[in-house]
């Protein structure tokens, strides 16, 4: 069976950090990062070069010409003409780049809002795990999307260190069991969480319990 590779994902104009994360995976799928990145020619092929080799100099010298399409593809019309006078990939790249990501001091400054935004975190009494996690995983995301590399033992310690008081007796009990400078943000989740989702349960079962209860005993009185 044969692959059909898919289309480029496209670029509404919206949500260009998610887009561009998409279109490099595209790329270097296709084998098409390298033009993107460096933006240089083929050498020229040497006397006598054979069959093979002037097919892999052709197909070296499409690239550029396929990553152009892809680009042309991948971004809706109303966003086309912002590239539609690039004359390579990179430049196209860039260009994107500049507007809808923004310069490197806007970038930088986005990263230090994030990063104040992360130490800042905090459980709030009202939040249950889930909720608490799912607001450090987006901030968290936020920042790797910037290209950021952020480590899962930093988030995962941010955690630790950032619960209410009521679940630092769970940590102690998971420190007893676990080296906790190596235990992913799943694990830890989920081992928070259990108990969180079996009082949710408890409590979705009680009114069906009692309903129960009440109707044996209408039922025993007749």
């Amino acid at each position: 069976m044969s692959f059909t590779p898919p289309p480029p994902p496209v670029f509404t104009g919206e949500h260009y950090h998610i887009w561009v994360v998409k279109m490099k995976t595209y790329f270097q799928m296709h084998d098409l990062w390298n033009v993107i990145e460096n933006d240089t020619e083929p050498p020229p092929l040497r006397a006598n070069p054979t069959i093979a080799q002037m097919r892999q100099h052709s197909e070296e010298c499409s690239k550029k010409h396929k990553a152009m399409a892809c680009f042309r593809n991948g971004v809706l019309d109303v966003i086309f003409p912002r590239i539609m006078a690039c004359d390579s990939p990179k430049q196209a790249w860039e260009k994107l780049n500049e507007e809808f990501m923004g310069s490197d001091k806007t970038r930088q400054q986005q990263m230090i809002n994030l990063r104040r935004d992360f130490e800042n975190l905090m459980m709030k009494e009202s939040e249950t795990i889930k909720q608490y996690s799912d607001r450090i995983i987006a901030t968290v995301n936020s920042i790797r999307l910037l290209g950021v590399d952020f480590s899962e033992s930093r988030v995962v310690e941010k955690v630790i260190t950032t619960l209410l008081e009521k679940f630092k007796s769970k940590i102690s009990s998971l420190e007893e069991s676990r080296d906790l400078s190596v235990i992913s943000l799943f694990e830890l989740i989920n081992f928070l969480y259990a108990p969180e989702q079996m009082r949710a349960n408890r409590q979705e079962e009680h009114p069906v319990g009692a309903f129960q209860a009440k109707a044996n005993e209408g039922s025993g009185s007749n």
